[in-house]
């Protein structure tokens, strides 16, 4: 049995119990564009989470710092702790967070990516890190994300793959013709570990011109989304967090959004997916631009 996925298991358990968790129940629509099946949830108890942070944020309230016991999973690595998700809209929705402060608005680290890999190789699911306020992060404390494609009994899907046949396994930087924002996507190894990952990173960094050298501990020069499965590594640079006041974190460019109501899911449909998230991205062109081998 998977140790990892048991100790979850056991804290949701428990969470529910005591009333830890609180599970934001959505109602869902498909829409296709070109192609790929935008999951849309229609979050209507999204105000809910909404005051609770602005709660904490007013009496400067950092809720990693101490965490809630009662959401405590397991220990991961010498510098990151593992917690469920407080307001989930999926189970078993984990964070990985540095046990230490460190601003949301720093660069990863290896360390970030080590604790991430003990994660992602014993839960199957899609991680993503919402690289400061612009781009969709409510929490200024680091922390990544992953959801696990089964929970429960139940499937969360990254819709994207539906685009991502045409993705080459060499481990490169490259885009995905259909996006139109900038963006840059590597494969990955089956066997990869932290630093692989950390790498894959720094690749996907230079490529979108971020950084032109050794990347040094610090504040970030851009917003962005990462996304990351057991197969790719995506990431996003932004321009805004919302538009048309329809939000957009790291899971918008997996395929899975977010609305607050029947209005802004008309809108929605009006405006397109791709359109929607091409308008809180940053536009350019990077067809001419050379991409330099993994090293």
């Amino acid at each position: 049995m998977n140790e990892l996925l048991t100790k979850i298991q056991h804290t949701t358990r428990h969470a529910k119990q005591v009333g830890a968790l609180h599970s934001l129940t959505t109602a869902q629509e498909v829409i296709v564009d070109h192609g790929i099946p935008f999951v849309v949830r229609i979050l209507e108890q999204l105000d809910r989470k909404e005051n609770y942070q602005a709660k904490q944020e007013k009496a400067k309230v950092n809720p990693f710092l101490p965490y809630e016991q009662d959401l405590f999973v397991c220990d991961l690595t010498p510098h990151h702790v593992c917690l469920l998700n407080k307001f989930n809209v999926v189970d078993h929705h984990i964070l990985i967070i540095t046990r230490e402060f460190q601003p949301q608005e720093t660069w990863l680290m290896e360390a970030d990516f080590t604790a991430l890999a003990h994660c992602l190789q014993r839960l199957d699911g899609l991680a993503f890190y919402n690289a400061g306020a612009i781009a969709g992060a409510s929490q200024p404390h680091k922390h990544l994300q992953l959801i696990p494609f089964q929970s429960n009994g139940e499937t969360f899907s990254v819709p994207i793959d539906q685009v991502l046949s045409q993705l080459n396994d060499r481990m490169q930087p490259q885009q995905i013709p259909l996006f139109p924002f900038m963006h840059g996507i590597i494969s990955l190894p089956q066997d990869y570990d932290g630093k692989i990952l950390f790498d894959c990173y720094l690749a996907l960094l230079r490529f979108l011109r971020f950084i032109d050298g050794p990347l040094n501990p610090g504040w970030q020069t851009q917003a962005y989304n990462l996304l990351v499965t057991r197969r790719w590594m995506l990431l996003v640079q932004r321009a805004q967090d919302q538009y048309e006041k329809i939000p957009v974190n790291s899971l918008g460019f997996a395929g899975a959004l977010l609305v607050r109501n029947q209005m802004q899911l008309s809108l929605l449909k009006k405006l397109t997916p791709l359109q929607l998230l091409a308008s809180v991205a940053a536009r350019g062109d990077l067809s001419q631009r050379a991409i330099a081998p993994f090293e």
